[in-house]
């Protein structure tokens, strides 16, 4: 079972630091190059750039939750999140599919709700 996980190149899971700017402040974030991959996936199926999609991501977490505590884990959970949707059959696989028309509740019915495991 581990050979599928640990066969990886090792590339995709070294972290790597991008700037981006949020409010007009100049952050850096730290993630691993399997999900700068994923997020680029992402921005470019809505025509964006990673930075873009970063800067949206928090303006719209900010606004829904009133603050961001851990932006780079956030980011990374959207990754999964995308990547489970897709295999959930929510969003399609075809990158020419912009997100941005997809109706929100559809896609997330077809995630699979499961309660967080107990924190011991």
């Amino acid at each position: 079972m581990c050979e599928v996980f640990i066969s990886a190149d090792p590339r995709l899971y070294e972290s790597r630091a991008r700037s981006v700017r949020l409010h007009g402040v100049a952050t850096s974030i730290r993630l691993e190059n399997l999900f700068w991959q994923v997020l680029e996936e992402i921005a470019a199926r809505d025509g964006m750039t990673v930075p873009q999609l970063c800067a949206r991501l928090h303006d719209e977490l900010e606004h829904e939750r009133g603050g961001v505590d851990n932006f780079a884990s956030f980011l990374r959970v959207c990754c999964g999140r995308y990547l489970a949707l897709q295999l959930s059959g929510g969003i399609p696989r075809d990158r020419s599919v912009p997100i941005r028309s997809l109706d929100a509740r559809s896609v997330l019915a077809t995630e699979p709700r499961h309660a967080p495991a107990a924190m011991t």
